[in-house]
């Protein structure tokens, strides 16, 4: 993320986290830095502008783990 200044109407922001539970940590660090950056993180999809989506791409070798 980029630390210049967010525009007065940021965009309303939903988020999904999948995957394996090291992709929670990576998720939590993401939302912080979203509220920091000033975008408002909504509980529900409908009221997002945008829906992000973190995934894991070591969805089997996480499951064996």
């Amino acid at each position: 993320m980029s630390h210049t200044k967010t525009p007065a109407a940021a965009p309303k922001v939903g988020f999904v986290s999948l995957g394996c539970p090291k992709n929670l940590v990576d998720s939590e660090r993401i939302l912080t830095e979203l509220r920091n950056e000033g975008y408002q993180v909504v509980p529900t999809y409908d009221d997002a502008e945008v829906v992000i989506v973190n995934t894991c791409g070591f969805i089997d070798s996480a499951v064996q783990e």
